[in-house]
């Protein structure tokens, strides 16, 4: 797609980071936005900003873990805007433990908004943007865990994989059938956004379980997870790669040559065979 103009994005976890990153390039193409976050007092104050710029705005406050509300926000962007012409299954959260630690809670917690919110984007959406028949783009946003893997972030990296092979799948689908709609996989590294801080969004006994966590490997690794977000790429020039790859039809959205560097590695692994190599933070 090169001309955005009139066209319709709908952006999850779309009131700070990425989210409303690419919320930015999509009004600055003159697109038409649906913007939906769990935080509905940030999501508001972001949509005003983008309404005072002049960009018609529509918002959702959801959380994208529970399907009904997601086809909710579905039913609210084909009402307003009749088509979906960019979706950006954006939402994710952050939480690191080893496998035999996280507790089951937080397997479904995390699982919950990183895959099923994704999942639950695909089904509400596809079906509609595919009888519209017009050309679109679907980014799933995955990340660099999701190519690579880290110690003490189980979770998280089972949810980053699983979306990354959720859309190689879409991928195949979408082509097979010869549609008009393009996937695309964004598999960002370090990027100065919050996503080390989203113990804020835990139910309270999540909370107190992940400050209790005194395990000395797993607080050193959080403190060099912290250290090199803050140190990250800006959120914009994520969703500017973001908008270069819709335009060249680009389906790997990798943002950071050491990540392409560690798949290499990563491959070499499987290939040789030997373990798997523990490669830095930084």
């Amino acid at each position: 797609m090169q001309d955005f103009k009139n066209k319709v994005a709908v952006i999850t976890g779309a009131a700070e980071g990425i989210g409303k990153a690419l919320a930015t390039v999509a009004a600055a193409r003159r697109m038409k936005l649906v913007l939906a976050d769990l935080n509905a007092a940030t999501l508001e104050k972001t949509a005003a900003e983008f309404a005072a710029e002049g960009a018609e705005v529509v918002t959702h406050q959801l959380d994208v873990s529970k399907a009904d509300q997601v086809e909710a926000l579905a039913e609210k962007a084909y009402r307003a805007f009749g088509a979906v012409h960019v979706l950006a299954n954006n939402a994710g959260i952050g939480v690191g433990n080893t496998s035999w630690e996280t507790s089951l809670s937080e397997w479904e917690w995390v699982l919950g908004v990183n895959l099923y919110g994704v999942i639950h984007g695909l089904r509400s959406f596809v079906p509609r943007m595919l009888a519209g028949g017009e050309e679109g783009h679907i980014v799933n946003t995955a990340s660099a865990a999701g190519l690579l893997t880290a110690p003490s972030m189980a979770s998280y990296n089972v949810s980053k994989f699983a979306v990354v092979t959720l859309t190689e799948g879409l991928h195949h689908d979408l082509t097979l059938r010869r549609t008009k709609l393009h996937a695309h996989v964004l598999c960002p590294a370090w990027v100065q956004t919050r996503i080390h801080d989203s113990t804020r969004y835990l139910p309270d006994d999540l909370q107190r379980a992940a400050a209790e966590q005194c395990d000395p490997v797993v607080a050193q690794i959080r403190g060099a997870i912290v250290k090199a977000v803050e140190t990250g790429i800006s959120p914009a020039e994520v969703a500017r790669q973001v908008f270069e790859a819709f335009e060249q039809n680009q389906f790997y959205i990798v943002t950071h040559d050491m990540t392409k560097a560690g798949v290499k590695v990563r491959m070499d692994d499987i290939l040789t065979p030997r373990p798997p190599t523990l490669l830095s933070f930084q």
